[in-house]
């Protein structure tokens, strides 16, 4: 007699997302096991703000604060009003409102880092280009200016000295984003020339990865980073074959510490975030873990099996339908 899991549900899942491919590997794992599911396309949506339920068992947000770099940028607003009104509803929500208003906001996460009393980069927030000489007078160079609103690295600039970023702002090359605010931040050199990130599944740590950095990379995206491409692949422009850099790939499998796991954890939960990432970096100058951003979706790796050993969409999809519905032990 073997006692299997299964799960009734009596509303479909709806998943609201964004990229058109991300997330083609949990589309798979669910229709393969037949759970009724619903795409809902962020950037073709429309809510009746008179509903007063939700037609689903539970809403799988998944839309991506990167999307203004695929001319989507009009749904990341529009995702913060209709995940506030599934909150008003008391609909099932997995990364709801709370997590989105975290995930999307930079300066949000800097001042939850330092709730929790963990080490990340120095910053100010500017909401106009004039302001960035003044704030830099704080910081030490090199520094880095990013959209408070951004993803895969976009539209980042590092300066090296007071006199570059102030021909810039005279120049009037400095973008500060979707909604006018930039963090502006002291660059970090990455010890080995690697960032990880840590993945969390329903607070639980999934596993880790150790991305290696290009020279002025800023685009950590792994499911973009490591996408098979035609041309060799390098780190710094030393070839893969080379002997220095035996075993050593873009994207590889990471055992960070316990403490730095169970750190990822309660960023997790501050945030209120159920599935997402934590990104840290080892200072070259002073050999420190320093926590620089926080993601509530998890597109994952490309390549999985072959870069961490397993498929994380079956665990994914399992913790989604179980939090869409309370599992029904079944005898067989």
């Amino acid at each position: 007699m073997t006692t299997r899991t299964s799960y009734s549900l009596k509303k479909p899942i709806g998943v609201f997302y964004e990229h058109p491919e991300w997330f083609n590997p949990m589309f798979d794992e669910l229709d393969k096991r037949g759970i009724p599911y619903e795409k809902l396309l962020a950037t073709q949506h429309h809510f009746d703000p008179e509903e007063e339920s939700s037609q689903y068992s539970l809403i799988l947000n998944r839309m991506s604060p990167s999307a203004f770099t695929r001319g989507n940028g009009h749904a990341i607003f529009y995702t913060l009003q209709y995940l506030a009104h599934l909150k008003a509803i008391g609909a099932n929500v997995l990364n709801g409102y709370d997590a989105y208003v975290n995930e999307f906001s930079k300066a949000r996460q800097l001042k939850l880092l330092h709730n929790l009393g963990l080490r990340h980069p120095k910053s100010y927030v500017i909401n106009h280009p004039s302001q960035a000489v003044i704030a830099s007078t704080n910081l030490r160079f090199p520094i880095i200016i990013k959209p408070n609103i951004g993803g895969s690295g976009a539209h980042i600039i590092k300066f090296n000295t007071p006199q570059e970023l102030e021909i810039a702002v005279n120049s009037g090359s400095i973008e500060l984003g979707m909604d006018q605010a930039a963090i502006l931040q002291e660059y970090l050199e990455a010890k080995d020339n690697r960032i990880i990130r840590i993945e969390i599944l329903g607070g639980e740590f999934l596993y880790a990865i150790q991305v290696f950095l290009s020279s002025g990379e800023f685009n950590l995206c792994p499911a973009d980073y490591c996408k098979p491409s035609d041309e060799p692949q390098s780190i710094n422009n030393t070839p893969l074959d080379d002997p220095n850099t035996t075993n050593r790939a873009p994207v590889a499998i990471f055992n960070p510490p316990a403490q730095i796991i169970e750190n990822a954890r309660k960023i997790m939960a501050a945030s209120n975030i159920e599935v997402g990432g934590v990104e840290y970096l080892i200072n070259e100058s002073d050999g420190l873990e320093y926590y620089y951003d926080i993601n509530a979706l998890s597109n994952f790796v490309a390549n999985p099996i072959e870069i961490v050993g397993f498929d994380p969409f079956p665990s994914l999809v399992d913790f989604v339908v179980s939090r869409a519905n309370e599992p029904l032990a079944v005898t067989l």
